[in-house]
């Protein structure tokens, strides 16, 4: 279990939503607790201009900072906090209990729900993110999937070293350490874990657990 303290993955000096991982000792474990975190917010500060065409459903229930660009044609639920300098694009689905910090871009035809973007991710073009955690500087090639529900619909184990770890959460995409990059059309199953600066290469299926310490997996 102590490969899978947050520390290890996350770096959240910067983060200005770090109270998301208060009293959270595993990396899966702000997940449970987004809801409840958000729902406590006071939200409903839009620091940046809002353009014809884009939706805003529960707008008293997102927050977002100055100097994001926000395209049109996104769409955008609450409760959400959006922050500085972001890049919400054209098509852009954000389904709500979404956090994402500063300077992130959530792209064409990208639909995010229930997931942690720390500063600097991007999912810029065709990505499903679902009950995710991803770290500064994460990067998701185009058309990158992070699945998060089991085919039996059972609670989503992790899988490390041929043991399971039950996290108790039905939904549980990827949880994804600072700097990894996940190379064009790969999907992770759900549960899956990516250490520090791990690089995924194209169109792979990603599962279980891979420490920061391989720092590249080669498709065969």
């Amino acid at each position: 279990m102590e490969d899978f303290l947050t520390e290890y993955f996350f770096d959240l000096e910067d983060f200005a939503y770090k109270d998301a991982f208060q009293g959270c000792s595993y990396v899966w474990e702000a997940l449970g607790k987004l809801t409840e975190f958000l729902d406590g917010q006071e939200l409903g500060k839009i620091e940046c201009p809002v353009p014809e065409g884009v939706h805003l459903e529960n707008p008293e229930l997102i927050s977002i900072g100055a100097g994001t660009k926000i395209e049109p044609g996104a769409f955008i639920r609450g409760p959400c906090l959006i922050g500085q300098a972001c890049e919400i694009r054209h098509g852009a689905y954000v389904r709500g209990y979404v956090i994402a910090g500063d300077r992130c871009v959530i792209g064409h035809d990208t639909e995010i729900k229930s997931s942690i973007l720390l500063n600097d991710v991007s999912a810029g073009h065709f990505n499903y993110v679902g009950d995710s955690i991803l770290g500064n500087r994460v990067n998701l090639g185009a058309g990158v999937k992070l699945a998060n529900l089991r085919l039996d619909k059972k609670s989503v184990p992790i899988l490390h070293e041929d043991q399971k770890i039950f996290t108790q959460l039905k939904k549980l995409g990827a949880l994804i350490g600072d700097g990894a990059q996940i190379g064009c059309n790969a999907v992770t199953n759900p549960g899956a874990v990516l250490g520090k600066r791990t690089l995924c290469a194209p169109c792979e299926v990603i599962s279980g657990y891979i420490s920061s310490k391989l720092k590249q997996r080669q498709k065969r």
